[in-house]
């Protein structure tokens, strides 16, 4: 696993991944498109628009709303342009005007004067500002490069590591054939979102394409559909798959629950050994529905071991040594 740390993205790269997304258009042309946005959080520049600067987050985004605008627009041409240079002398990554307001001529000369890009979006500031967040935040949260594959199985999202060459790739194409869905296979981008969730996505270069060995490469989203590919899926459940080994001991009742750690958030761990005959696939599937249902309450390895103990304590010692008394004449 390697971590990934992003200090920074661009505005160019926050204008092209957010125009068509959040309806954002450019008053500036290419001005600006150098800076640096290096934090996820918003700023409303009110108090700085009214001189006092003194706590002013200008390495933020400035989202201009219906109060800034209207404050401006209470001043003259002159006042007005010393209150937005006193903002635009500072390293502001770019400024973004909500509720379809056109931006003041004067804003605009001072874009191109100190190189600040200007944005313009017809949402209302509160909207805009969640989504514009949000996006951020994905940007800016921890992530780590995994060398393993994700599949969507039943709506779980099952990790398969294990070491290169041990069949990765081959279960993940199983799956697949079986109508389930690839996320991501060979490298894993995880994000941490909040406390206990890791969201996992392929990387642009590689995304739903697959290496088989012996084969080469193949597009999954084309061979298979449109329907066997999912962009991003919360990881659930890490199944290990490694070469069997006599002297290791595997879980076989599954009353004891393994856990891994990835990036500090807990996920439930099944080494699974790889023997001829043994369809892995199935089982795959088997551990997706087994760990739905002890999401919603159910433990089969629990309750066998609770009907076992309610028999071990039965005094009479007459128990039946089949699962029935009686055959009520069915002789099928």
């Amino acid at each position: 696993m390697e971590l990934i740390n992003k200090e920074f993205i661009t505005v160019e790269f926050f204008y092209t991944r957010t125009a068509d997304k959040f309806k954002i258009h450019n008053f500036s042309g290419n001005r600006g498109f150098t800076r640096k946005i290096k934090e996820p959080n918003l700023h409303r520049p009110g108090l700085a628009l009214a001189g006092f600067v003194d706590l002013f987050s200008y390495s933020r985004i400035q989202i201009f709303g219906n109060t800034e605008i209207r404050y401006l627009s209470s001043l003259n041409i002159e006042e007005r342009r010393t209150a937005l240079e006193r903002l635009f002398k500072f390293e502001i990554p770019c400024i973004i005007v909500t509720n379809g307001i056109i931006p003041f001529p004067e804003m605009l000369e001072l874009s191109e004067q100190y190189d600040v890009a200007i944005f313009g979006s017809p949402d209302s500031t509160t909207r805009l500002s969640f989504f514009i967040s949000d996006f951020l935040d994905d940007q800016f949260l921890p992530q780590a490069s995994i060398h393993a594959s994700l599949v969507d199985v039943y709506g779980v999202g099952i990790l398969f590591t294990g070491q290169s060459g041990v069949g990765k790739s081959e279960v993940a194409l199983d799956l697949i054939e079986r109508g389930h869905r690839l996320v991501a296979d060979d490298v894993v981008i995880a994000t941490r979102k909040g406390e206990g969730i890791l969201m996992g996505s392929g990387t642009d270069i590689s995304k739903h394409f697959m290496e088989i060995r012996g084969l080469g490469l193949i597009n999954v989203e084309r061979m298979f559909g449109i329907r066997a590919i999912r962009y991003q899926k919360r990881i659930e459940v890490v199944v290990n798959l490694e070469i069997w080994d006599p002297g290791v001991e595997y879980t076989r009742t599954g009353l004891d629950t393994d856990t891994t750690s990835i990036m500090e958030v807990e996920f439930p761990y099944i080494r699974l050994p790889i023997v001829p005959g043994k369809n892995i696939t199935v089982i795959t599937e088997v551990i997706a529905l087994n760990y739905l249902l002890k999401h919603y309450g159910y433990d089969g390895a629990k309750i066998f071991r609770e009907r076992l103990e309610r028999k071990l304590r039965q005094a009479d010692g007459d128990n039946p040594s089949r699962g029935i008394d009686y055959f009520e004449h069915d002789f099928e």
